[in-house]
């Protein structure tokens, strides 16, 4: 699919030009005019448009400090986009109930944070109350769950559990495939685990949700070469069995250029080239010239 988007002039067309373009039946996401500014007014994102395609893996890479988290967090409502600039399937997201959007788009971060033990209360506090910004009453509720919750099933019964389904054995046996892992895993409590297994159960539960779009903020980063590999495996696999559209920041171009269909390059807060990874030498943006230079 990425090389049709090519083939039909792909700079012009997933650089959208402007807010009013109609939805494309081939688009999974689409961003216009997306900022954001910090509190001590700095531009972070400068007017960001781009169609994301369904199925494909899209890197984005740029310098450090080039707002490429804060694009990606924009995309399932970790900050609050302004309405009118992130639209999921046609529909602008923040007409979308939150907890049903995240479970659309679902995230993996740098670093897994697994349910079990009294160290993740306090970060667990800070995720629901701060970032989701739960009312008490439905806060209380998934604490108590997550007391209890401790072994790596317990994990990944954990959204469906909101949503008043309980998966089967067999059903998490299922997840823990798709996301490389055998059976042994089930009853494993996370302190059993390397960072790698780890991820890779943070990606299972994020899968029970059955999203459409997976992002990820650098999931490997924190890796060995091996588990960083199973990862990637596990990534181009969902895309080619289940069609899911994945949105990936890395610093790393050589991983982007293994596993990615389009490549996103962001610098200073604007997409300024999307190209397909073997395209990257032709990016014409000087910073994003001089990036690509020092990172190879």
């Amino acid at each position: 699919m990425a090389a049709a988007f090519i083939a039909d002039g792909a700079r012009e067309h997933l650089l959208a030009a402007a807010p009013e373009i109609a939805h494309s039946a081939n688009t999974k996401i689409e961003v216009r005019g997306l900022t954001r500014v910090s509190d001590k007014d700095v531009r972070i994102l400068s007017k960001v448009n781009v169609d994301i395609p369904k199925g494909v893996i899209m890197g984005v890479i740029g310098p450090s400090g080039s707002g490429k988290s804060t694009f990606l967090r924009a995309l399932n409502r970790l900050w609050e986009p302004p309405s009118g600039t992130v639209f999921l399937d046609g529909v602008d997201i923040c007409e979308v109930d939150v907890l049903s959007l995240r479970r659309k788009v679902g995230m993996l971060f740098q670093l897994p944070v697994l349910f079990e033990g009294n160290i993740y209360i306090y970060i667990y506090i800070y995720i629901y109350i701060y970032i989701y910004e739960l009312k008490l009453e439905d806060f209380v509720v998934r604490f108590i769950y997550f007391v209890i919750a401790g072994t790596v099933a317990d994990n990944i019964r954990y959204g469906p559990q909101l949503m008043g389904k309980k998966l089967s054995d067999n059903e998490i046996y299922k997840l823990l495939s798709l996301a490389d892992l055998d059976s042994s895993f089930y009853s494993k409590s996370g302190g059993e685990l390397s960072v790698g297994q780890a991820q890779r159960v943070a990606l299972a539960r994020t899968l029970a949700n059955e999203p459409e779009v997976l992002l990820l903020d650098e999931p490997t980063s924190a890796l060995d070469p091996i588990s960083t590999q199973n990862i990637e495996d596990v990534l181009v696999k969902l895309k080619k069995d289940r069609g899911m559209t994945i949105v990936m920041v890395s610093h790393s171009i050589k991983q982007i250029q293994r596993i990615a269909d389009l490549v996103c390059l962001l610098v200073n807060g604007e997409i300024v080239e999307i190209l397909e990874p073997h395209r990257l030498s032709e990016a014409k943006h000087p910073m994003a010239q001089t990036f690509l230079q020092l990172s190879n």
